[in-house]
């Protein structure tokens, strides 16, 4: 009984491989929320389970730490490619991964896979729901105001709805920090108003071609980087004529180039990087009761 997998970060952002091609066995959410812990399992910010197929195409399941299915992830779709690339199922320059939400353009830019400018698709705000395979219009979709508030230390911020996949709140605010992403992350990820959750982004605008931001995620918490979330923050920023449309979003695990174009669609150029492999103990599976069946 055996079960080994990748160790990849992007940006400070770690997520596990799971090869489904290499692996009979489905990973359930208990499983991997004993995998991810950090403190007695493997420690990650999620897992990737692939290739597989979505929707007639080779795809990615991208797996929060709390066992919760994401619909998309820019970080993850970057080391997912890096693993495509490191175990030679993609050779070429450039191909189509699908996700749960919807079809992204990759791109390498060496020959290593190591770094990759993504086409993230388009941003819609004000969308609160996912768009059934993005076939309808949001005009003709069910919608919400793009519009949030909330308060943090006496202070009311307002918050910009976008939905890229998956959904996130950016708020510009005069000061950032690891606390207040936090506090307020947590507080919109259990409201009413959201019940899939929602990521939060808070922003501080450095100048028209420089973002810094803090992440909260749905399902993972705060995180040192996240690809969707800065196209998200850049969307919000240009569409708020605060930025041009090249811009760099600085994370506290590093920073990620983001175009945005006149019709809201995101390209990301980002890297993966290998950490190693893991093979989880016989002990460990048992304790679990992982590969029990």
């Amino acid at each position: 009984m055996e079960l080994t997998l990748g160790m990849y970060h992007s940006f400070g952002n770690d997520y596990l491989v799971y090869d489904c091609m290499k692996n009979s066995y489905e990973l359930k959410p208990e499983d991997i929320r004993n995998i991810c812990n950090r403190q007695f399992g493997a420690g990650s910010d999620g897992i990737l389970v692939g290739p597989v197929q979505i929707f007639g195409k080779q795809g990615v399941k991208i797996y929060n730490p709390d066992g919760s299915e994401a619909a998309i992830s820019g970080n993850g779709i970057c080391i997912f490619a890096k693993y495509l690339k490191d175990a030679g199922y993609v050779v070429k320059k450039e191909f189509v991964l699908q996700t749960q939400s919807r079809e992204v353009f990759v791109r390498y830019q060496n020959e290593e896979g190591k770094e990759m400018t993504i086409s993230m698709g388009r941003l819609y705000c004000g969308q609160t729901e996912p768009l059934e395979k993005e076939a309808e219009t949001v005009e003709s979709s069910k919608e919400k105001s793009e519009h949030v508030s909330v308060d943090y230390q006496g202070k009311k911020y307002e918050g910009t709805c976008v939905w890229m996949g998956n959904l996130h709140c950016i708020i510009p605010m005069e000061k950032i920090s690891r606390e207040a992403v936090c506090e307020i992350g947590a507080e919109l990820e259990k409201s009413e108003r959201f019940p899939d959750g929602i990521n939060t982004q808070i922003i501080r605008i450095a100048d028209k071609n420089n973002i810094y931001t803090e992440v909260y995620e749905r399902g993972a918490g705060y995180t040192l980087a996240s690809g969707s979330s800065c196209c998200a923050a850049a969307g919000v920023a240009y569409r708020l004529g605060l930025t041009e449309p090249c811009v760099y979003v600085h994370m506290a695990g590093g920073t990620l180039t983001v175009r945005v174009d006149e019709e809201m669609n995101a390209s990301m150029t980002g890297s993966a990087e290998c950490i190693g492999k893991i093979t989880l103990s016989d002990e460990f599976l048992r304790k679990y009761q992982i590969m029990a069946e």
